[in-house]
């Protein structure tokens, strides 16, 4: 893809608006130093609630529950969830309706073994169809939760007529794989053991079905793993970060154009750079907290808000940080441990941490904070060291040897793609080498085991995920990569006029996937691109 000029229609109230620092040299003339150096911490707007928000650090901890399987025979697991409406009790006396996977927000985690299948049946009994991306997974294309590759809710006969079943935006698409209330999806999950997580990904409604509810954990492990001595156990905690806003009636407040998901796409207009809520969650619940021994845990964090990046620090009542040792990113261990007092988090991320809270007095209090963020949102949750305790784990200085080495000088091939601000349909989208999403355009072949380069270039903030494959971040800025790029990813995070170089190799599957930006809200307003593997 080549590189197209910013629209030249976008006005300063547009430009403003997205908080792109692009868009504001174009707008106003600035030069690219003065314009950069007014980078802001988020891109997005917020919502505020209108609801009465608990104090923070009062809420217990959810930790959602391990799915058991509904059958384990020929070598594969089988698992079943229905897609439901329900209702929850997220902020204290206050019910929510939520969409969710099966009956709780975050869905069940599902464990798997690496390298044995997994078949996972989605009954959708939503009021709209749906699809089911599993994030991260080294998946078959006819699996991968292509956004037209919809599951529609009803019988054959309401599915015909069912609206917003098709691509927005009057696009259709001729390789859509369309199912009626359920389908199979199989994951041969030969891959590293790490953190992957699964939510709706239809077509243009994946920002609103996403803060509905429709997300969830699937954690692989294997041997090598297991034999780290890593914190296990209690002391293993997955912890999935999501920012959220509640309207008056406690129902969760979102800016669509169409608040039944079926036919109009999109947010208005203060929100088209992303909705930002402000009400932490974690696993669900309003700024926890969570009780401890004085010993290593092991913090499996995802960020599965729309647009809000956080920049985590862990903090003693006295003010005291504690490390934040990096052990895995989004596609698994990293070959050494890398410490952090700050830790950066986009959207879609995730970070593998180990925590020692032996040195915190029992009584003792350690918060989370969110140094991106103000007021409220500056608090994520926080654990209270409850009890002396043995400890036997250890944080082993080699973790893995199985990352991948690509070099420069493998690459086949070096692409440029941009992203940013522009002119779709009439109005505003998010565009790839200044298109927006058609899935009828092939936008990148790429040959099976080839390695390629590819340089990514940014307006404002965008979290970009390949599908299918993982990659290492080879440079930023022209300078090396950021203590938190190490180890190999599937998400990178692009800040405002930056331009970030990743290596990888197209391998495991032949078909149809997709890159695009993770911030959601950008995703659904055409900021995707087609990923053809031959």
């Amino acid at each position: 893809m080549r590189e197209h000029d910013a629209d030249p229609g976008l006005t300063r109230r547009h430009a403003l608006g997205i908080g792109g620092a692009l868009a504001l040299m174009a707008a106003t003339g600035l030069s690219a130093s003065a314009a950069l150096a007014r980078r802001p911490p988020v891109t997005g707007a917020g919502l505020r609630s209108a609801v009465p928000l608990p104090p923070p650090f009062q809420v217990p901890l959810p930790v959602p529950p391990v799915l058991k399987p509904v059958g384990t025979s020929g070598g594969a697991d089988r698992y079943e969830i229905t897609q439901r409406e329900t209702a929850a009790e997220i902020l204290p006396g206050v019910r929510t309706p939520l969409w969710t996977y099966g009956g709780t927000f975050p869905g069940p985690t599902i464990e798997s073994r690496r390298g044995r299948p997994v078949t996972v049946t989605h009954r959708n009994e939503l009021p709209v169809p749906t699809v089911v991306h599993l994030h991260g997974g080294r998946t078959p294309a006819d699996s991968d939760g292509y956004p037209t590759d919809l599951v529609l809710p009803g019988s054959p006969r309401d599915a015909t007529a069912h609206p917003g079943h098709g691509p927005g935006h009057g696009m259709r698409d001729a390789r859509a794989v369309v199912t009626t209330l359920t389908r199979d999806y199989t994951f041969p999950l030969d891959q590293r053991p790490t953190l992957l997580w699964y939510h709706d990904h239809r077509m243009d409604f994946t920002a609103p079905a996403i803060w509905r509810g429709l997300a969830g954990l699937h954690i692989v492990r294997d041997d090598a793993e297991d034999a780290l001595g890593l914190p296990a156990g209690p002391r293993e905690l997955p912890l999935m970060i999501a920012d959220r806003a509640f309207a008056a009636d406690g129902s969760l407040d979102y800016p669509s154009l169409d608040p039944t998901l079926t036919r109009r796409p999109g947010v208005r207009e203060p929100y088209l750079a992303g909705v930002l809520g402000d009400v932490i969650l974690v696993n669900g619940a309003p700024w926890p907290v969570h009780e401890v021994d004085a010993a290593r845990y092991r913090l499996r964090v995802l960020n599965a808000s729309n647009a809000r990046h956080y920049e985590l620090e862990a903090v003693t009542d006295d003010g005291r940080p504690l490390d934040l040792v990096q052990v895995g990113a989004d596609q698994g261990l990293l070959a050494t441990p890398v410490t952090h007092r700050r830790l950066p988090i986009a959207p879609a991320e995730r970070h593998d941490l180990v925590v020692d809270f032996s040195g915190v007095p029992v009584g003792g209090r350690v918060r989370l904070l969110n140094r991106l963020g103000s007021g409220r949102a500056g608090d994520v949750m926080a654990f209270r060291v409850a009890r002396k305790a043995a400890d036997d784990s250890r944080v082993p200085r080699v973790l893995s040897t199985d990352l991948p080495v690509w070099r420069r000088s493998d690459a086949v091939r070096v692409r440029d793609f941009s992203f940013r601000a522009g002119r779709m349909g009439g109005g505003h989208g998010w565009l790839v080498g200044g298109l927006p999403f058609d899935p009828a355009r092939t936008d990148v072949t790429a040959r099976l085991g080839d390695v390629e380069v590819w340089r990514l270039v940014a307006d404002v903030h965008h979290p970009v995920h390949l599908h299918l494959v993982g990659f290492r971040v080879l440079s930023r800025g022209g300078r090396p990569p950021l203590p938190h790029d190490a180890g190999l990813k599937d998400t990178v995070s692009l800040r405002p006029g930056e331009a970030v170089e990743i290596v990888t190799r197209f391998d495991g599957y032949r078909g149809r996937y997709l890159f695009h930006c993770h911030n959601a809200e950008h995703e659904d307003m055409g900021m995707m691109a087609n990923l053809e593997i031959v």
